[in-house]
């Protein structure tokens, strides 16, 4: 296995801080707006982006996580049964600029399987994707991101891996291919 690194810790937090001031800059005070972690690899993010626009002064940030587990296409098609995750939406969604974040957009099936999920909190008055990485070039839906931390041009064999120091004891951002490829 073959791992290059696509983003150091330094690399992610200056784009974090990009992606919030440009949060910052077309939602204003957040009061109409909802950001969503999508489960599980949107929450380090979306906790993220939360801590630096309160640093910014932004104050009741509303903000979730949305299990998509049961809305995915392929969930009976695994070979193990699926565990969910725990969706926390605690503010109804109705005429509310919704915000998902993930860390990698890839085939936009994860998206699409959180735009069916969503309508079970209310009508969002409009939904924006916000990505850490897009792997542009492997899409099989007409998804895109309207925020983008860095794009990826990466070939479907190989994976892009996004690490925090929470969970994995470090934040970076790797592209890992095999090494017979």
């Amino acid at each position: 296995m073959i791992k290059k690194e696509l983003l150091s810790e330094e690399q992610i937090s200056i784009i974090l801080n990009r992606l919030a001031c440009q949060l910052a800059e077309n939602h204003g005070d957040f009061s109409e707006t909802v950001l969503i972690g999508l489960q599980p690899r949107g929450l380090p993010v979306v906790n993220r982006l939360i801590r630096l626009l309160q640093e910014q002064g932004v104050e009741n940030i509303q903000h979730g996580a949305l299990d998509i587990t049961f809305y995915r296409d392929d969930f009976r098609r695994r070979n193990s049964p699926l565990e969910p995750n725990r969706t926390r939406i605690e503010v109804l969604l109705e005429n509310k600029r919704v915000v998902f974040v993930d860390d990698v957009l890839f085939t936009g099936r994860s998206v699409r399987a959180a735009l069916d999920a969503i309508h079970s909190f209310g009508r969002p008055k409009e939904i924006e994707l916000l990505v850490l990485i897009d792997r542009r070039f492997s899409r099989e839906l007409p998804i895109q991101p309207d925020y983008t931390g860095k794009r990826v041009d990466s070939i479907a064999s190989e994976k892009v891996l996004v690490k925090w120091k929470e969970e994995e004891g470090q934040n970076i951002v790797y592209l890992i291919r095999s090494e017979n490829e």
